[in-house]
């Protein structure tokens, strides 16, 4: 199995941070029913996608560096 590109990475970890946001703002328009799992799953999905893009970030610029050495 192939590993993951770095720009599959940072658009992966996009989708979870635009998804960590869209989910409170619903539940501030009373779209979605607040909930104290779905809070935090918003506060996860978010953290968890920021950790990601940065990890994808860091990964395709050491394969930069490498690549220019």
């Amino acid at each position: 199995m192939r590993p993951m590109s770095s720009f599959k990475l940072v658009a992966i970890g996009f989708a979870l941070v635009f998804a960590g946001f869209l989910v409170p703002f619903l539940m501030v328009l009373e779209v979605v029913e607040p909930g104290f799992v779905l809070s935090f799953s918003a506060y996860f999905s978010s953290l968890f996608g920021l950790l990601l893009a940065f990890y994808g970030i860091s990964h395709h610029v050491s394969l930069r560096r490498r690549d220019d050495k």
